[in-house]
């Protein structure tokens, strides 16, 4: 398994999954190491986000060179990532999250988990409905499906 984080240059040379959903800076559990531990013993590239170097003292606007930097890596590895899984976090409102479910939500390849208690499970679940995206109930099934 290879895990690629920001801002390392996203190599691709196995299947790829893009493990996109809550961060909140730090305050939603870290549930993406849950499924890098689960999946180490196989051989996917890991793109992920959750970056050790961040700084949540960074201004979010454009001239900001990390935040610009860190924005476009995740949006070129959303484009690049055969499967992006997405989870929402029941304790947060993920704004980031929700955005890239709607940029993405046509392209095929999205697993959602949205747990009962997230904020707008409705419009996840009738997007997902819409779209035929599958969803599961928690990251463990998300697990399951991935090492099928």
């Amino acid at each position: 398994m290879v895990v690629i984080t920001p801002p390392h240059p996203i190599v691709i040379k196995s299947k790829s999954i893009f493990l996109a959903g809550s961060i909140e800076q730090g305050k939603a559990v870290d549930w993406q190491n849950r499924i890098i531990e689960k999946l180490s013993p196989f051989p996917f590239t890991i793109l992920n986000p959750r970056r050790p170097d961040w700084d949540s003292s960074w201004e979010q606007k454009i001239e900001n060179p990390q935040f610009y930097k860190q924005v476009n890596w995740e949006l070129n590895a959303l484009e690049k990532a055969d499967m992006i899984i997405l989870y929402f976090d029941p304790k947060s409102k993920s704004p980031i999250s929700l955005l890239e479910f709607g940029l993405f939500a046509r392209t095929g390849k999205m697993m959602v988990c949205c747990p009962e208690g997230f904020w707008r499970k409705g419009n996840v679940d009738i997007v997902c409905e819409r779209f035929n995206i599958p969803q599961k109930s928690n990251l463990y099934e998300i697990i399951k499906e991935l090492l099928k």
